[in-house]
């Protein structure tokens, strides 16, 4: 099919495209200019239905019209903030800028839990101002759950890649959300407006109120009729785990008004999307995922205004959920090749999405738009029949990483939700989640078709 004509109101409303950024829209618009033979830009990543049809997403992978496997164009926007330096660019040496400088070229690792100090007076001086807003110490380090050099490479260069002021590191990404509703309870703001589906065990700790916090689940139209005085957050997840539902990050940031909107940004990275640029101030990674991207790194880090990422450092100082620094040094290491990976992984996921949507055996495939390493589909037979018959795919939670992994999101990570809250949310049980990794996507697929067949 040749489209020869789309309109656009740039505000989000046009024919299923959600708007990011300016270039990215002009990316979107150079793709669907061209000719994709069968592609079907009027599909979404909600209603692949098994009937062959692809999605806006598998263009953006290139994998029909190109004749060339893995020619995917850029995904998501090309430049950093600023557009001083290309992401890829960023993605290498932020972080590093110093290191020749030094005569170094490998970041050094600094493992030290306590720093010396001749100094009583100064360090004194330099703990106080901490405990005043936040901000590093200047100087040198006082102490390692006060902050750590190599940790601070990571939250400076991931921060650039975010586009934002700050980023601030803890030993998970639920310890990461755990301080930032710590931020706002502290100031008296308990209420959240959330959106589903989230990751399950995030849905839970709002839904516990462990933290003593009251959550209100919301359609994204019903943000703004949800807000209180003492709401302190609007949480969302985009695209949402596991179902891959996509948000109008820039439409919801204009909902929540005042109240700071947080984007959980884990399954698309900077590399498909950059939430603050929509208006999101706060994003949040599972660093474990895509950012580490090799499965031996656990991790979880907020990007955000320097005014918050201040409020963040001392919740991370009283609480103790700092991030190792060897961690820091494997994140740091993991974000040099992050474009590339998460280039490659789309490519190969768009072609597996293409090829189970016309698979009579699957009865639906969500793939976002936005493109990615994701696939969720839900399939006629039984879910644990085909987990248990896999070989080269790894039945295993977690996702990102460089090899492929599925799971039941009904049985594992979605688990602890409560079964008519996942329903309701799109989690079925017959729905999978794939997170494609940098296989040949041949092997691949023979891995899959096989599974299906004995499921």
């Amino acid at each position: 099919m040749k489209i020869h004509r789309v309109q656009y109101d740039g505000f989000g409303h046009g024919p299923n495209v959600t708007r990011t950024s300016a270039p990215i829209t002009r990316w979107v618009f150079r793709l669907l200019s061209m000719d994709f033979g069968s592609v079907d830009v009027r599909d979404t990543c909600d209603d692949v239905e098994g009937a062959g049809r692809a999605t806006a997403g598998e263009a953006a992978a290139g994998q029909r019209g190109s004749g060339v496997r893995g020619s995917a164009p850029e995904a998501g926007p090309g430049r950093a903030a600023g557009g001083l330096r290309a992401l890829a660019t960023e993605a290498v040496h932020a972080g590093r800028d110093d290191l020749a400088r030094q005569g170094l070229h490998a970041v050094p690792i600094d493992l030290s839990t306590t720093y010396p100090s001749y100094d009583s007076r100064g360090e004194a001086a330099r703990i106080d101002a901490f405990a005043t807003d936040g901000a590093e110490p200047q100087g040198p380090p006082v102490y390692g759950r006060l902050g750590n050099p190599t940790v601070a490479r990571f939250e400076t260069a991931l921060a650039r890649l975010e586009g934002t002021e700050s980023a601030v590191a803890f030993a998970s990404g639920m310890a990461a959300l755990t301080a930032v509703l710590l931020v706002r309870n502290a100031m008296g703001l308990r209420h959240v407006v959330a959106v589903r589906p989230l990751y399950g065990c995030s849905d839970h700790l709002l839904t516990a109120g462990l933290l003593g916090s009251e959550v209100t689940w919301v359609d994204p139209a019903g943000i703004a009729d949800a807000l209180r005085p003492d709401t302190g957050l609007v949480l969302v997840e985009s695209p949402a785990n596991p179902t891959l539902a996509e948000l109008d990050l820039r439409a919801i940031a204009h909902a929540c008004g005042s109240v700071p909107l947080l984007a959980d940004n884990t399954f698309a990275t900077p590399v498909l999307q950059r939430p603050a640029e929509q208006g999101a101030r706060l994003v949040l990674h599972s660093a474990t995922k895509y950012l580490g991207g090799h499965g031996d790194v656990m991790a979880g880090v907020v990007a955000c205004d320097e005014e918050f990422a201040g409020r963040l450092r001392q919740v991370r100082f009283a609480t103790g959920g700092v991030l190792h620094p060897l961690a820091g040094y494997l994140l740091l290491r993991g974000l040099s090749t992050l474009p590339i990976r998460v280039r490659a992984a789309s490519t190969n996921a768009a072609e597996l999405a293409r090829r189970l949507a016309a698979d009579p055996r699957v009865a639906r495939v969500h793939y976002p738009r936005l493109g990615g390493a994701m696939i969720a589909f839900e399939i006629h037979g039984d879910p644990h029949e085909v987990i248990a018959a896999v070989d080269l795919i790894t039945p295993a939670v977690s996702l990102g990483s460089v090899d492929t992994l599925i799971q039941h999101p009904a049985s594992i990570s979605h688990r602890i939700v409560d079964a008519e809250d996942r329903r309701h949310s799109g989690v079925s049980d017959r729905l999978l989640r794939l997170s494609v990794g940098l296989e040949d996507v041949e092997d691949l697929w023979r891995d899959l078709d096989g599974a299906l067949g004995r499921g």
